[in-house]
Formats: structure tokens, sequence, C-alpha cells
């Protein structure tokens, strides 16, 4: 496993924010309950501040320059924004993009990882 806080590459930037964004997903899943299960009005305004401007639109940023730098198409570009809706999104978007190449050096270590050895 690669140091998650190493943003040396545009992969490795994207993987970290994806984390993020999913983190600011559950922080603000939590604070719903909050607000409509348990009555606290005031429970969503931070939670929810945070996702929306350093979660969602981080990402988004992000995944755009990542898409450039990465030289994806647009079915890989289109489907990494629309990760970001759905709540963990982008972290099945970053697994998936891992696994089938698109995340750079990322993806070479995993292909790396799961080549057998040579005798």
């Amino acid at each position: 496993m690669t140091n998650l806080l190493d943003l040396s590459t545009p992969a490795k930037r994207f993987r970290l924010v994806a984390i993020w964004e999913a983190i600011t997903w559950l922080a603000l899943l939590i604070a719903m309950f909050f607000k409509w299960v348990l009555g606290h009005e005031e429970a969503i305004r931070i939670p929810g501040m945070v996702h929306g401007v350093a979660g969602f639109t981080l990402f988004v940023v992000v995944a755009l320059a990542t898409a450039w730098s990465l030289k994806w198409d647009l079915k890989t570009t289109f489907l990494a924004l629309v990760s970001s809706v759905p709540p963990f999104g982008t972290v099945v978007f970053e697994r998936w993009a891992v696994r089938t190449g698109r995340l750079g050096e990322l993806s070479d270590s995993a292909a790396r990882e799961t080549e057998p050895a040579l005798s």
C-alpha cells in the first residue's frame, strides 16, 4: 500500500480526494440522521457545507484535472463526475479506475501486485 498522503502525481491526488469526498458524504449522512430522526435542525449546517465545498466541489475540480492530465476519454471523465453523486461512489470509481488501468502509476503498481511471481 502506498502512502495515502503522497500527493506527487495526479492519480495520487485523485485517490486522496475520492476518499475525502466519501468521508464527507458519511458525515453528511450522519448529520441527516440527527436532523430528520432526532430533530436537531442545526446538525446539517456544517457537514453540509464541508461536503459541498471541500468534498463535492473539490472532487469535481480534481477529477477534471486528473482527466486532463491522464488523458481520460469522455466516458471515463463522465463516470468520474457522476460517481460524486451517490454516497461512496468516488471510492468505487477510484477502485475501478485502478483495476482498468486509468489511474497511471496506481494502476501500474496494482498490476504488478497481482501478477504471478516468476519462477
